[in-house]
Order: C-alpha cells, then structure tokens, then sequence
C-alpha cells in the first residue's frame, strides 16, 4: 500500500521560515519524480516544486529564491524548505510521487501565513 504523509505545516508570520516533509513508503522511492503542489479552495491545485530522480528541480516562478525542494533517498523522504513566506502562500500542500505510469498524492497539509 503506499503512502505518502505530509508534515510540517502551520501557522507563520509573513516572513517567516517552515519545512514540509513528506514521507514515503510502498514505493522504490528513488524511482520517482517528487514534487509539491498547493491548493486553495475553489483554485486549481499548482505545482510549486518539483525534484527529478536525477536531482534536477524546477520551480515555480511565485516561489524561485524562496522556496527550496530536496530529498534524501535513504529516509524516502521529500522535503520543501520555504522562506520569507507571503501571505499568498497560504494554501493546503499536497506532495506527488510520479512516474512515467503512475502517480500518488498526499493528504495535504494546511500552511497560513498571517500576522
């Protein structure tokens, strides 16, 4: 069965620094593309981060020089480094394993940012 559990998320003052995790497992992690995405409700779910099985990232224009994607395959584990967060950062955030064939998601995790 895979699973994929996000954490990390909560409340931070615009500014402010969080690490989102996300933990794999029931699947060959190092297989696939991992990426992170968010969504408010009533909006489209964006991609914000994407980190190839090569190492290789892309970003999101909204977040290039704030937001950092990494993994480590030994943990199975993806991780998004996101700092000086604005208020338009709010959003629940999902994390995707990806595959030439298939895909998997998270169950999200809330981040608000607000004084």
């Amino acid at each position: 069965q895979v699973q994929l559990v996000e954490s990390g998320g909560g409340l931070v003052q615009p500014g402010g620094s969080l690490r989102l995790s996300c933990a794999a497992s029931g699947i060959i992690f190092s297989a696939y593309h991992m990426a992170w995405y968010r969504q408010n409700p009533g909006k489209h779910r964006e991609m914000v981060a994407l980190i190839h099985t090569d190492g290789n990232t892309v970003y999101a224009d909204s977040v290039k020089g704030r937001f950092t994607v990494s993994r480590d395959n030994a943990r199975n584990t993806v991780y998004l480094q996101m700092n000086s967060l604005k208020p338009e950062d709010t959003a629940v955030y999902y994390c995707k394993a990806g595959s030439p064939t298939t895909g998997y998601w998270g169950q999200g995790t809330q981040v608000t940012v607000s004084s």
